[in-house]
């Protein structure tokens, strides 16, 4: 990426892995950017998050090529950053499907699309996924990715700011709910709760499920289809687990320190609401996942919870990403997507080059929010919460 000419003032707003990355590449790119986050790095959604890298299922072309791109970027991390591999593994993931349903159709959309998949016979699990309980797995068999993986994003957020104070960079946590200062139709900056302002050329907005809400109070109309969720943190497992689970029931991936990331569908469902926001997890939600997790892992481990992390779920109204220039106020930048953990490394990428350069990438080409205005090809708005297969 080649350095502005003079150096472009970038102020970004949020703290989870799409504005870390981001930060990260203004600042190799020679911006003066400075990133605020209300809390600590990688505090919330970033933080809660099964962070399965892929490009499983039946997806548009310009999705699926986004997410394949995606992982080569992690792939690349992981070369140029060999500490990485504490955090960052391409063990493979395992999936199959519930009773009445069938993948067939998956694998073979997988496999026309030069997607590396496998069909695997429930005989031969333990042959390649030995952590798996071969008899959990559905009759017709399942479907093996071995270029998929998983990162624990806290760990990469935290090496990315690093690189970007390193690169020079401002990083400043704890500073309460920032908003974005638009004069005359443009963004000038931001103002920080307590009634400061930063000087920016630029603002990005990453902040995850708020940015809707953030977006609408300056006229900006994204549909958003957010919803609560939660993901379970085992203790410490006895077993290696390696691969990567997306099951009927529960979705498992490890953590570099032994534990096991749980969630599913159903549990997210059983969050009660209440009227201020506040999220209640169902201690049966809890005891269900540790029960479902244990009957896919080899030998029905023993299971017990460490913590809950729990928050809305950031999900465009389409389920597709959000990503680009805000066409009604100049200088500002949105970022808004489900799929942060597969995506984080590349969208921070490509939206600091179109920073930086001030023109538009042809691979975001799809994702521009102004598809929900009438700038863009027609699409599907949900009303509900979309139900994908796991980030």
């Amino acid at each position: 990426m080649t350095a502005p000419s003079t150096r472009l003032r970038v102020v970004v707003i949020g703290g989870g892995i799409l504005g870390a990355s981001t930060t990260a590449q203004l600042a190799r790119g020679g911006a003066d950017v400075t990133l605020v986050t209300a809390g600590t790095l990688a505090d919330g959604a970033s933080g809660r998050s099964i962070a399965w890298l892929n490009s499983s299922g039946d997806r548009s072309a310009e999705y699926h090529y986004l997410r394949l791109i995606a992982l080569d970027r992690y792939r690349t991390w992981r070369e140029r950053h060999p500490e990485s591999a504490d955090y960052l593994r391409f063990d493979g993931a395992l999936k199959w499907a519930g009773e009445g349903s069938s993948f067939r159709q998956t694998f073979e959309f997988e496999r026309a699309n030069g997607y590396d998949a496998v069909w695997v016979d429930r005989a031969d699990v333990a042959k390649i996924a030995p952590d798996v309980n071969a008899d959990a797995v559905a009759a017709e068999g399942a479907i093996y990715n071995a270029g998929e993986g998983w990162v624990s994003l806290p760990d990469l957020v935290a090496a990315l700011a690093a690189e970007a104070i390193a690169d020079g960079a401002t990083i400043r946590e704890n500073a309460g709910e920032a908003r974005v200062d638009v004069v005359d139709g443009a963004a000038t900056g931001v103002i920080l709760a307590d009634g400061s302002r930063l000087q920016a050329d630029r603002v990005v907005l990453a902040t995850g499920p708020a940015v809707p809400a953030q977006l609408a109070a300056l006229g900006v109309v994204v549909p958003d289809a957010t919803p609560a969720a939660f993901v379970l943190f085992t203790d410490p497992v006895g077993t290696e687990v390696r691969t990567v689970l997306n099951t009927p029931r529960v979705a498992v991936r490890p953590t570099p320190d032994g534990r096991l990331v749980l969630d599913a569908d159903w549990a997210e469902q059983s969050i009660e609401v209440a009227d201020d926001g506040t999220l209640t997890i169902p201690d049966a939600s809890v005891r269900g996942l540790l029960d479902e997790a244990s009957k896919v892992l080899a030998g029905n481990p023993r299971l017990t919870a460490q913590r809950v992390g729990s928050g809305p779920k950031p999900i465009p109204g389409d389920g597709d990403p959000v990503a680009g220039a805000v066409p009604s106020i100049d200088g500002l930048y949105a970022l808004f997507t489900h799929s942060g953990a597969t995506l984080g490394l590349v969208l921070g990428e490509l939206a600091a080059e179109e920073i930086l350069s001030g023109a538009p990438s042809p691979v975001l080409e799809a994702f521009r929010l102004d598809r929900f205005t009438g700038g863009g090809a027609d699409v599907e708005v949900l009303t509900g919460a979309w139900t994908p297969v796991h980030p």
